[in-house]
């Protein structure tokens, strides 16, 4: 369970361990808290190894994670444990496709978060934002559960900029399945950490596949009826995808590889945001010197107006609590990967067939890296160019850095400043959120917040 006795300045965190665990103790806590299986050392340390069933490292060097991320990308493919939890319900799309297969993809998608495209899409946003607003308001002088108003907030947008609100798509069915999906699916397997093959069944996931089933029959029926009827107006994310192509071989997307992307689309823009937003909305409430900031400068920009794309530019300490709230609580707290070759990653051996992750959690709260990396200090990232590039990874980075990056901190941004403008936020007595990680770095028992209109 997270540490809720801790020094009065510094927000809630995972404690992380100090003895060695096996193999049945790593799953049953892996299976509970993912960051559990962190050790306590990797705050310290620029790399930790050992063996679980099999040969694994934790990297927390900027300059082996620029190596694995970024200069020998194909030599660290995404590990059997990822692909096994995610490809039942997102196929061989951009998250997991590797290669050749990953590469085409990536370039077809690209368009579709240009510059132009994600500022378009900001009327979307802002409205969710004003609909979040609205709810708040309607439950009176209350504590109100943040962490669900932002799933519910985030989910609008991207179903709205995804299917422009047509009614064949079912966003309640949707959000369903994936809750029902990750809650069956996002339990890490012992076949997983044992390196069994994928043909060998995972119980917890068999339970997933009637969900599996209603996220695909859903993106389907959307995406056949889209192609045939078409859509007027500013052009959203399926439009975007079904025109696409790869501008080398003019290869388009088959109904399947739309539905995969498309769904990844779906669970990662929300989900993601939701849980930055919601940790962002803890740290202002626990800091509220900081809330006041960010409220006025919200306040002086928007000046009763709803927000827009072109004002997160001018919104820097908004967007500097998104990144220390991403920073403290990273949406994916590790990602893992498979040595395909023999290397050496800071003067220790790699393995063909390793296990070597990079635990976001522990190298954002790394002492050798960050000053005081348990606080909670926006102004770090007032100079972004001083934050060292592969010590900071909330989206990862390299060629598969997170395609979506810029639409979720656009959004992200536009959502808080909305919200901070409208209500001051502080926190209830006894409902601390915990940090757990399954799939995701969420917030257990909700953010739970008074909200008091300003």
């Amino acid at each position: 369970m997270p540490d809720t006795t801790l020094p009065p300045r510094l927000p809630v965190h995972v404690p992380l361990g100090t003895r060695p665990l096996g193999l049945l103790a790593s799953l049953s806590a892996a299976r509970r808290n993912l960051l559990s299986i962190i050790p306590k050392i990797a705050t310290t340390q620029p790399m930790v190894s050992g063996r679980t069933g099999a040969r694994w490292h934790m990297v927390m060097d900027p300059d082996a994670i620029r190596a694995m991320l970024l200069e020998r990308l194909d030599d660290y493919p995404k590990s059997l444990v990822t692909k096994n939890l995610l490809r039942p319900a997102i196929g061989e799309s951009l998250f997991i496709a590797e290669g050749a297969h990953w590469r085409w993809q990536r370039r077809a998608a690209a368009p579709v978060f240009s510059h132009r495209n994600v500022m378009n899409l900001a009327p979307i946003m802002t409205a969710a934002a004003e609909r979040c607003c609205a709810r708040i308001s309607a439950a009176g002088p209350r504590a109100v559960n943040l962490h669900d108003e932002m799933v519910t907030t985030t989910f609008d947008v991207i179903s709205d900029v995804t299917f422009s609100g047509d009614s064949v798509f079912d966003k309640s069915g949707v959000h369903r399945a994936i809750d029902d999906y990750i809650a069956a699916a996002g339990k890490i397997s012992l076949f997983d950490m044992l390196g069994f093959p994928d043909w060998v069944p995972r119980p917890g996931r068999l339970l997933s596949g009637n969900a599996v089933r209603q996220m695909k029959s859903v993106a389907d029926s959307a995406i056949d009826a889209r192609a045939a009827r078409g859509h007027d107006g500013v052009p959203d994310l399926l439009d975007l995808l079904l025109a696409g192509e790869d501008p080398e071989t003019k290869r388009r997307m088959s109904v399947a590889e739309l539905r995969d992307n498309l769904l990844t689309f779906i669970v990662a823009g929300h989900e993601t945001t939701a849980l930055a937003l919601s940790w962002s909305l803890y740290l202002c409430a626990f800091d509220q010197e900081v809330q006041e900031r960010a409220r006025a400068e919200a306040q002086s920009l928007l000046q009763g107006r709803a927000a827009g794309g072109e004002d997160v530019a001018e919104l820097p300490y908004v967007r500097q609590i998104v990144d220390e709230a991403m920073r403290l609580y990273p949406p994916a707290g590790i990602i893992s990967r498979t040595a395909r070759k023999a290397d050496t990653l800071c003067g220790r051996e790699v393995r063909p067939g390793d296990t070597v992750m990079v635990p976001i959690y522990a190298l954002h709260r790394n002492a050798l890296l960050w000053r005081e990396p348990d606080a909670f200090r926006p102004e770090r990232f007032a100079d972004r160019k001083a934050v060292p590039r592969y010590a900071y990874l909330p989206f990862g980075d390299g060629p598969r850095i997170c395609i979506g990056a810029s639409f979720a901190i656009q959004e992200a941004v536009i959502i808080l400043a909305t919200l901070l403008s409208r209500f001051r936020f502080t926190p209830v007595d006894g409902r601390t959120p915990g940090p757990v990680m399954i799939i995701t770095l969420r917030p257990e028992g909700g953010v739970w917040l008074e909200a008091e209109a300003v």
